[in-house]
C-alpha cells in the first residue's frame, strides 16, 4: 500500500531499481512490466521515438500509481516513463508491483500499465524509416 517510486525522466529507466523499490518481506510476487521502443509500428519502419510530457505527468503519474497502491492486496508500487528521443530497444516505461500472490501482482502491475497508457499526458513522435513521422495519442 506504497508507493515507492513515481517518476517522468529523461534518462534511462532502471528495472532492478523498480523491482527493489517494491521488494516487501510479506511479498510472494512481484510482477514488473518493460515498454520497450520497438523497430515497427503498423507495417512500418520506426527509427526512432520522442516522446513529450505535459508539466502535470509526474503529478498524473502519482495519482495513478496512488490508486493502484491503495489495493489493499497490493503491498508496494513503482513506475516510471521516459522522455526525450528513444532508440529502438531503449526502455520506455517501467512498472513493478508486490503483493503475496502472483495473480493478484499479475492483475495489479496490467492494471497499472493500462492506466498509465490511458491517463499520461505524454505524446510520442514516431519517426520513420522513410523520413516521415506522426504524433501518437496527441489530442
Amino acid at each position: 500500500m506504497t508507493v515507492t517510486l513515481a517518476e517522468v525522466l529523461d534518462a534511462p529507466l532502471d528495472l532492478a531499481a523498480h523491482e527493489a523499490a517494491v521488494a516487501d518481506r510479506r511479498a510472494g510476487a512481484v510482477v514488473s512490466f518493460q515498454g520497450v521502443v520497438r523497430d515497427h509500428d503498423h507495417g512500418r519502419d520506426v527509427t526512432l521515438l520522442e516522446y513529450e510530457g505535459h508539466p502535470t505527468a509526474a503529478a498524473i503519474l502519482r495519482e495513478v500509481a496512488e490508486e493502484i497502491a491503495a489495493d489493499p492486496a497490493v503491498y508496494a508500487v513503482a513506475v516510471s516513463h521516459r522522455i526525450g528521443t528513444l532508440q529502438i530497444g531503449d526502455v520506455a516505461l517501467v512498472a513493478s508491483v508486490s503483493t503475496a500472490h502472483r495473480a493478484a501482482a499479475f492483475e495489479a502491475c496490467a492494471r497499472l500499465v493500462d492506466e498509465v497508457k490511458a491517463r499520461l499526458p505524454i505524446w510520442k513522435r514516431q519517426v520513420f524509416l522513410d523520413g516521415q513521422e506522426e504524433w501518437v495519442n496527441c489530442p
